[in-house]
């Protein structure tokens, strides 16, 4: 009975924490701690709920664990076969441009911009970016969604967006976080102007310049690019792992 005490109250304490860490703005600082601090909320929740099921009914425990790794499959699986298929695509109709070398082109009136991140990542310009966006412009950009693919952000988001459903203030904080941490590895000016110039939505399966948060990632580009200070960014992880480290305790004892 101490046990299922604990986990209830460490859930709560940890969905309490949502609202809070989803409004704020320190975060923006060092996304990759924001990032981070996100994934050990998640876990904690999740292990909580799992703990607390198992100790009520351990079959119940197992059909929530079942279903779960079910969930995360079936998306995984969906978002495989939407970017083969945009692959697919992709090979008959775009072309490369000695201008953007390693970059497909879609001859496309709209600014576009994306990544289709994988194994083989592939960044997708349309030629209407390629007229509208100066040379300084054309090349954060192309930071911009080199970021996505390097850092494999789709598999940063792929819990949260399992998750969604019932927690899309997460999904959506950690998403603006990922856009945030690939726009560090672009010149902030440039980028600024060429977000401004963006208008189009980008395909399902793949990460692009464009979301719903640009105003957001405008202010912080136009603010100050100060990173947390060490000691907070590890006193942060700290907190987290002590977070997490609390049901992961309590069951295994």
């Amino acid at each position: 009975m101490n046990t299922m005490v604990h986990l209830v109250i460490t859930l709560v304490v940890s969905l309490a924490a949502i609202g809070p860490l989803a409004g704020a703005r320190w975060v923006w600082r060092s996304p990759r701690t924001g990032i981070l601090l996100w994934q050990l909320l998640m876990l904690t929740i999740v292990l909580c709920v799992l703990g607390i099921a198992f100790l009520t009914i351990p079959e119940l425990g197992v059909t929530v664990a079942i279903a779960l790794v079910g969930v995360a499959t079936h998306h995984w699986l969906g978002t495989l076969r939407t970017r083969r298929r945009h692959r697919d695509v992709l090979s008959l109709v775009a072309r490369v441009d000695a201008a953007v070398p390693g970059v497909l082109v879609l001859d496309h009136p709209l600014t576009v911009a994306y990544c289709v991140p994988g194994l083989r990542p592939r960044v997708v310009l349309s030629s209407g970016a390629l007229a509208a966006l100066t040379r300084p412009e054309l090349a954060a950009v192309l930071a911009h969604e080199r970021a996505h693919a390097k850092e494999r952000h789709d598999l940063v988001l792929l819990p949260f967006l399992v998750l969604r459903p019932i927690f899309p203030t997460a999904a959506a904080s950690v998403a603006l976080l990922v856009e945030m941490r690939a726009d560090e590895c672009a010149a902030p000016s440039p980028l600024a102007t060429a977000l401004r110039r963006f208008t189009a939505v980008v395909p399902p399966g793949a990460l692009g310049i464009v979301d719903a948060a640009v105003l957001a990632r405008l202010q912080r580009l136009a603010g100050t690019r100060e990173p947390l200070p060490a000691l907070v960014r590890w006193g942060v992880v700290l907190a987290g792992l002590t977070l997490v480290t609390t049901p992961l305790s309590f069951l295994v004892w």
